[in-house]
């Protein structure tokens, strides 16, 4: 039986959302809290697109169901919050994520010299957390209560600012700042808006062209150790 032409389209959209979440099939499938071999048969067009998929794709992964079925919107066009976990402590070795002893909101440090391994400080065992990722701390208040001062993050480093998940909260790296925010789609296309979870703070609007790179957000952890 062939797939309808808008079952295909939205295929093609959980699979841009596989993709820039870098989850595999099962990995997603949990995530959604369906069986594997379901997902699967939904992406080979051997089962037809339920409104119970969409509305479970919608619901656990905070994905714009307007955008899922028909391509409009933004795939999240809401502020999203990443989990956020309480961790005891550090440890040493070399298992799990690396924290790194970097204030990710104090200075402007290239990214170059960001990540090098004479900066690991410990690791931290996250779930859902693969290969690629860091810890980093936060400073300030300008994100609070959604991060505080002393919080950290697990962080992710974006290949391409070609596809950016509007709302979601990244590290964004200026050549004179390093900055966390919520990331908001501008009306002018060339620019972005930086906006603080703190509402005291204003609104910044960036060109594209200036951000050297931008890091999403993964998860918020609140670590009880002092680096």
């Amino acid at each position: 039986m062939e797939t309808k032409s808008n079952d295909q389209q939205i295929i093609e959209r959980i699979k841009f959302l596989m993709d820039e979440l870098r989850y595999r099939q099962v990995e997603f499938a949990e995530k959604i809290d369906i069986n594997a071999s379901n997902l699967s048969k939904y992406l080979n067009g051997r089962l037809p697109i339920s409104s119970a998929l969409i509305n479970r794709i919608v619901v656990n992964l905070g994905v714009s169901k307007q955008w899922l079925e028909d391509g409009t919107d933004l795939p999240f066009a809401k502020q999203i919050v990443p989990p956020a976990v309480s961790v005891p402590t550090v440890q040493l070795g070399s298992q799990g994520t690396p924290v790194y002893d970097i204030d990710v909101t104090a200075g402007s440090m290239p990214r170059a010299t960001m990540f090098t391994d004479d900066r690991i400080v410990g690791w931290v065992d996250l779930p859902d957390m693969g290969p690629g990722n860091r810890i980093i701390k936060v400073s300030g208040d300008s994100m609070k209560p959604v991060i505080c001062n002393g919080d950290y993050v697990a962080i992710r480093e974006l290949t391409s600012m070609q596809h950016i998940f509007w709302g979601q909260i990244y590290v964004v790296l200026l050549d004179d700042y390093r900055l966390i925010k919520y990331v908001r789609r501008n009306d002018d296309p060339r620019m972005v808006t930086l906006r603080s979870a703190n509402k005291d703070y204003d609104d910044m609007d960036v060109l594209r062209s200036d951000i050297r790179e931008m890091m999403i957000v993964q998860q918020i952890l609140h670590l009880d150790t002092r680096l």
